[in-house]
Formats: structure tokens, C-alpha cells, sequence
């Protein structure tokens, strides 16, 4: 029962990051649809980036308070029905409104779902890699699956068919989950208090989760888009393109389960300082990079950015007792998602107004030489810190 769990607790971070990516992937589609043009379109994405990190907050702490079980079981009817009106709609406020309730409902997720991955203690790392990578090819999907349905469907049938989907799911988990007696933390659990250094480390996730989102939000959001300009002389379709993305995403995404067993083993310090200084390095490249060659700066950008998402998750659930664990997710995600909904705004600003892409890269490289000091200031030896006991969540 718990692998089934942990396998529809996958599937949740899956369509929980393709929801979120799809409607920024179809919007030059979406631009013709309505006879708009492509930067008004993007921006009706912002609402639904803003509900994601905002409502996190609420939804992680009814989690705490009331059922886990019962949030994921509102998060897949609810984004699903979400999509499908999104998909409806036919007029520029409609989407907007409908993309707002995808935000909303996306939002339960990651302090929920995460909270639930990292319960019991174990090899919180690989789990996480494992649920990470899951997330990844949701990213991944979004790519492709709307170049295909750019040439052979339409946008709107896409979102009727995912959401659909999740409406299935949301169904099945309340099938595998209606006999179990909701179990809280064991009793040492409740008494165990913080781990030292607590104060400090979280406040470094909070630093490189706030200015990483951004960094995340900017490059998934945009990829597709930097292809197609960059891949200009190839003359490609936009389902190549789309699957040059997906190819990117997910070649990048195994990088988390290496990075999660890495950090179940050894110290988490150097691993990420490794990380983010990879990404300043390869993001400066991207600048002025074109064909091919952008092709495989992207890639070496995607493996440091995924790369990096288990350690700060991983970092929290080695930090903070479970009883307040999906709190303290929330108020990650709540610093990385909003921060992130900038970064639709300003993608669309930088491509028609100021210095486009590689200004776009400019300011991401500067971000994480950000990122990389601020984690020269995480204790050193983390792989030793407290371990709740269990046998973990999957």
C-alpha cells in the first residue's frame, strides 16, 4: 500500500508541474487562437505562478491541521476541473480566471505531497530524487506533448484531455487511501525539537529557494521559446522543438535521484556549493551560445538546476520534526513560487522590450554567483544531523 502511495504521490508531482507549464507553452498558440499577441497572452499566466506560492502557505497548513490524504485528494479533482475550464474558456479574462484556479489548486502539492515523500525518516534523499525526477518529466512533457498537439489537435484539446486525467487519478487515490486510518508522527517524533543549526540553515534555504525559483521559473518557462529562436536556421516544427525541450528536460532530471543518494551519504555543503556555481558558470555561456551549441548549454543548465532541488527539500525534513514539516515546505514554496511569478512577466518584457534572452541569462548567472555565496555559509557535515526513524515513505 505504501508503494502505491508513493507511485500516485509521483504522479501528482508529474502533473502538478506539467499543469503549471502548459498553458506558458501553448500561449504563442494561444495568441493566434485569440488574435493577441504573444507577450499579452504569456502574461495571463501570471495570476496562476502568483495562487501557486501564495495559497501554498493555507494549504500547508490545513494539511498539518486537519488530513494530508484529503488535500491530495482535492488537488487532483481540482486542478483537473481547473484545466478543463481552462480549456473552455474564450476570452482573455475567462483564461486568466481559470488559470488563477490551476494556481490555486497546483499549490497543494508541494507542501502537502513533499511532506508526505519525506515522512519516516530512511533515504529521504533518494526518495525525493526519485519524486524530483517524477516532477521533471512533467516539466518535460509540457514541451513535448503541446509541440504535437501544435501540429495535429489544438491546445484546448490538450487541456481537456490532462485534466481529465487527473480527475481519474484523484479517483483512484481516494480508492487506495479510504480504508486507511490516517496515522500521525509517532510519539518521539512530536518531542523531537529542531535539529541544531535549524535557524540558520533554513533561513540559507530560504535565501537560494527565493532567488531559485526565479532562476527555475525563467528557464523552464522560456526554453521552448529559446529553441525556436536559437534553432532558427534548422527550420524545425515546433513538435522538434518541443522534443529537443523534453529531451533537455529530461536527460537533466535523473540528476536528482544522483544528487538524493549522493546526500544520504555525504556531506550536503560541497555537492551543492558544486551545483550552483555550475549554474553561474553555464548560465554566462548561455548568453551569446546559438545551435547546437545552446542545445548543450541548456542541458548542462537543466542537470544544475534540477540538480539542485532535493538538497533544499532534503535540508528541510532533516531540519524540522514531521508534525510541522508541510508548514515549513509551505512557506518555501511560498517564497519560491511567488518570487518565481515574476519571471513570466519579465521573460515577456525582456523578449519584447529590453534586451531579450541573453539579458534574460545575464541576470540568471548573476543570481546564482548569489546562490553560490550564500551556501558557503551552510554548517559543514550536514550528513550527520538527526534522523527520524521509519522505514519512509514508499
Amino acid at each position: 500500500m505504501l508503494s502505491s502511495r508513493f507511485l500516485f504521490l509521483n504522479f501528482g508531482h508529474s502533473i502538478d508541474h506539467l499543469f503549471m507549464l502548459m498553458f506558458p507553452a501553448v500561449a504563442a498558440l494561444a495568441a493566434t487562437d485569440l488574435s493577441a499577441n504573444y507577450g499579452d497572452v504569456l502574461r495571463l499566466a501570471t495570476g496562476s505562478f502568483i495562487a501557486f506560492g501564495v495559497f501554498s502557505l493555507p494549504m500547508g497548513w490545513l494539511a498539518d491541521r486537519f488530513s494530508r490524504e484529503f488535500m491530495i485528494t482535492i488537488f487532483f479533482i481540482g486542478i483537473g476541473v481547473s484545466m478543463i475550464l481552462t480549456g473552455l474558456a474564450t476570452k482573455q479574462w475567462q483564461i486568466f480566471s481559470a488559470l488563477i484556479l490551476v494556481g490555486m489548486f497546483a499549490s497543494i502539492y508541494h507542501p502537502v505531497g513533499l511532506a508526505m515523500v519525506s515522512q519516516g525518516g530512511g533515504a529521504v534523499g533518494r526518495r525525493l530524487g526519485v519524486n524530483g525526477v517524477w516532477g521533471n518529466m512533467g516539466v518535460a512533457a509540457s514541451a513535448l506533448c503541446i509541440g504535437v498537439f501544435a501540429d495535429f489537435a489544438g491546445w484546448r484539446e490538450a487541456f481537456f484531455i490532462v485534466g481529465g486525467i487527473s480527475i481519474v487519478l484523484g479517483f483512484g487515490w481516494i480508492q487506495i487511501t479510504k480504508e486507511i486510518i490516517i496515522e500521525g508522527t509517532s510519539n518521539n517524533e512530536k518531542m523531537i525539537s529542531p535539529s541544531v543549526n535549524w535557524k540558520r540553515v533554513l533561513l540559507i534555504v530560504a535565501i537560494t529557494t527565493t532567488i531559485g525559483g526565479f532562476i527555475f521559473n525563467s528557464m523552464t518557462v522560456s526554453l521552448p521559446k529559446v529553441l525556436d529562436d536559437r534553432l532558427a536556421d534548422f527550420s524545425m516544427s515546433p513538435t522538434e522543438v518541443g522534443a529537443i525541450a523534453s529531451i533537455i528536460y529530461a536527460s537533466a532530471a535523473f540528476t536528482q535521484i544522483v544528487v538524493g543518494r549522493a546526500i544520504d551519504k555525504y556531506s550536503i555543503k560541497p555537492i551543492f556549493f558544486a551545483l550552483v556555481a555550475g549554474q553561474a558558470i553555464s548560465l554566462y555561456f548561455a548568453i551569446m551560445a546559438s545551435g547546437w551549441t545552446m542545445v548543450a548549454i541548456a542541458i548542462v543548465v537543466m542537470i544544475m538546476v534540477f540538480g539542485q532541488i532535493p538538497i533544499n527539500d532534503t535540508l528541510i525534513a532533516r531540519y524540522t520534526p514531521d508534525t510541522w514539516r508541510a508548514r515549513v515546505y509551505s512557506i518555501k514554496y511560498v517564497l519560491s513560487f511567488t518570487v518565481s511569478a515574476a519571471a513570466v512577466p519579465s521573460i515577456a518584457w525582456l523578449y519584447e522590450d529590453s534586451g531579450g534572452f541573453p539579458t534574460m541569462f545575464m541576470w540568471a548567472a548573476i543570481a546564482a554567483a548569489v546562490i553560490t555565496l550564500t551556501v558557503t555559509f551552510l554548517p559543514s557535515g550536514t550528513q550527520t544531523v538527526q534522523r527520524l526513524g521509519g522505514t519512509g515513505g514508499d
